[in-house]
């Protein structure tokens, strides 16, 4: 398997904007090969003593933490389903994003353990 995280800090009052967002986001990554999307807003997400996820964003007054990951089944489905998308038309339809995606971070990950109840 391998994960794509995303942080990022929304204005909360786009947040049905940031959900119809990754709704059609998902419907791209599915169709390029994702096994699965998760999408999480803030709910208890302190400020930290020497670094925190607000900082890590630079988030402002008004702005609320999402914690998100796209699985696929390796980073060679990833990679190839990444570079589809960057040339898909139906990109264009996402429009502007409902955030500041110059202060989002993200990454690829290799899991090094996996538990399932």
């Amino acid at each position: 398997m391998y994960v794509n995280g995303f942080i990022a800090a929304v204005p909360e009052g786009n947040k049905d904007a940031y959900r119809d967002t990754a709704e059609k986001f998902w419907e791209l990554v599915k169709e390029y090969g994702a096994l699965s999307q998760v999408e999480c807003w803030e709910a208890n997400v302190p400020d930290g003593h020497t670094t925190d996820f607000r900082r890590a964003v630079k988030a402002d007054n008004g702005e609320k933490i999402v914690f998100s990951w796209v699985t696929w089944p390796d980073r060679a489905t990833a990679d190839a389903g990444e570079q589809k998308m960057m040339s898909d038309p139906r990109m264009e339809d996402f429009g502007e994003m409902p955030f500041d995606g110059k202060r989002m971070i993200f990454g690829g990950f290799e899991p090094i353990v996996e538990k399932h109840a």
